[in-house]
């Protein structure tokens, strides 16, 4: 991998990763267009500079997590889903992980939900700051859906905020507070199955993580305060198009013979 594709591998994650538009296609998109999508330290990349993503959420509000415990609590209650479902169906999910056309497909299907959203949810102009116990709870079995490659964890965890009554912008931004430590374990999980394959790294794919970290760590945090401010203003539509599109080039350079894989 070089430093170029690694800002570039950086900047989709961190454009992607709280879109919901599903990073993991865009990541098969990318890293298979510059030949690397094989290559063992690019899936440890792909992985590990999600915590630059992460501390993007804690940069843009760190006032919020400076709350009730009872904002962690339903943080807990909302995660609890996808720590059960992880552990209980993991093979199943690696599984999936590896199907390019179901990657497709979701991306596809979702961005056909997508269009209806705005019609189907119209909950702005109510004043829901949080979630309660029991809607933060339903909220995280949505995101258990997202275990499915290509849904999107912040499409799923949004759309779940949209089914309790919460606006636009508070279902997404506790889907981002809910990306915290959902994607921290995630990361933390992967990292540790690497190691224990036995993945070593040099200084040079040492400087490569620092750097990736870095920019999507910044993008991301571009990403964030744009999304929700167009999300606010325009919905939900035109990222139901954009999913069309990019699960329909992904089903057709599928099914043409260009090969694509999973990171």
């Amino acid at each position: 991998m070089s430093y170029i594709q690694a800002i570039i591998l950086a900047i989709i994650e961190g454009i992607t990763e709280f879109l919901p538009v599903s990073s993991t296609g865009h990541m098969i998109i990318g890293s298979s267009v510059m030949g690397i999508a094989h290559d063992p330290f690019t899936k440890l990349f792909t992985v590990a500079i999600q915590l630059g993503a992460i501390v993007s959420v804690f940069i843009l509000y760190w006032k919020r997590f400076f709350q009730t415990i009872d904002f962690y609590f339903k943080l807990f209650v909302a995660f609890i889903p996808a720590v059960v479902f992880g552990l209980l169906f993991n093979d199943t999910i690696d599984a999936l992980l590896e199907n390019v056309v179901v990657v497709g497909l979701t991306l596809f299907i979702g961005g056909i939900v997508f269009l209806f959203l705005d019609k189907l949810f119209n909950n702005e102009g109510k004043n829901n700051e949080s979630p309660s116990y029991p809607s933060a709870l339903k909220i995280g079995l949505f995101q258990v859906v997202a275990m499915i490659p290509g849904v999107s964890r912040s499409a799923a965890t949004i759309i779940g905020g949209l089914t309790q009554k919460l606006t636009r912008k508070t279902a997404a931004e506790f889907s981002f507070f809910l990306a915290v430590p959902t994607m921290f374990a995630a990361t933390a999980k992967k990292i540790y199955d690497y190691y224990k394959e036995g993945i070593t790294i040099d200084s040079t794919q040492i400087n490569l993580l620092i750097i990736g970290n870095v920019v999507a760590f910044i993008v991301a945090m571009i990403a964030i305060k744009t999304f929700i401010g167009f999300l606010t203003k325009h919905g939900f539509k035109v990222f139901g198009y954009y999913r069309i599109a990019i699960g329909a080039a992904i089903l057709i350079l599928y099914f043409t013979g260009f090969q694509l894989s999973i990171i």
